[in-house]
């Protein structure tokens, strides 16, 4: 597979993920949530292979948008394994400035929080007694100065945006 066609190829499977996800849609319902887990089924394989016959798709190679993709793909994974090795080649890529270091973040915390261990960037939340509430975080008082070290904001205003999010009306399905 060439440059130009490993671009193409992530940047339509982030679209299709992205319309599947698009909020406006509501929360899924059995049949669109069946659709996603075949979706990040599909697009876990397809990047493991990917990884696994020429490495992680660095922006050097597929753009900044398409190497975003990757990431997008990996922030989806459905195989903990996976995501994990992701994160790994990611890194690498991070160390190289060959990948963002703000989407390694939200991997980073994806990948630890999915294992039981607490976040480091304070970028996943969940469903909590008073609302979206952020998973248990690393050593709170640094949470700032990590997210400063790699491009993010303060975490009040990122928790104050998914509390605006959450409260947006979402249109039937």
């Amino acid at each position: 597979m060439t440059d130009e066609e490993l671009r193409d190829e992530l940047l339509r499977r982030m679209k299709v993920d992205q319309a599947l996800r698009d909020p406006a849609k509501g929360f899924p319902g059995d049949r669109r949530l069946a659709r996603l887990q075949k979706l990040d089924a599909g697009n876990t394989a397809w990047l493991y292979s990917v990884v696994a016959n020429r490495g992680w798709p660095l922006v050097s190679q597929v753009g900044e948008r398409a190497a975003r993709a990757a990431w997008l793909l990996a922030q989806h994974a459905t195989a903990s394994g996976a995501q994990r090795l992701f994160r790994e080649l990611m890194a690498e890529a991070v160390e190289r400035e060959e990948a963002s270091p703000r989407d390694l973040a939200y991997l980073e915390d994806r990948v630890r929080v999915r294992s039981g261990r607490p976040q480091l960037y304070g970028t996943q939340f969940h469903d909590g007694a008073a609302g979206l509430e952020p998973m248990p975080i690393e050593d709170p008082g640094l949470l700032d100065e990590r997210r400063a070290a790699v491009g993010l904001g303060p975490f009040a205003e990122y928790e104050a945006f998914i509390r605006r999010t959450e409260a947006l009306p979402r249109r039937d399905r």
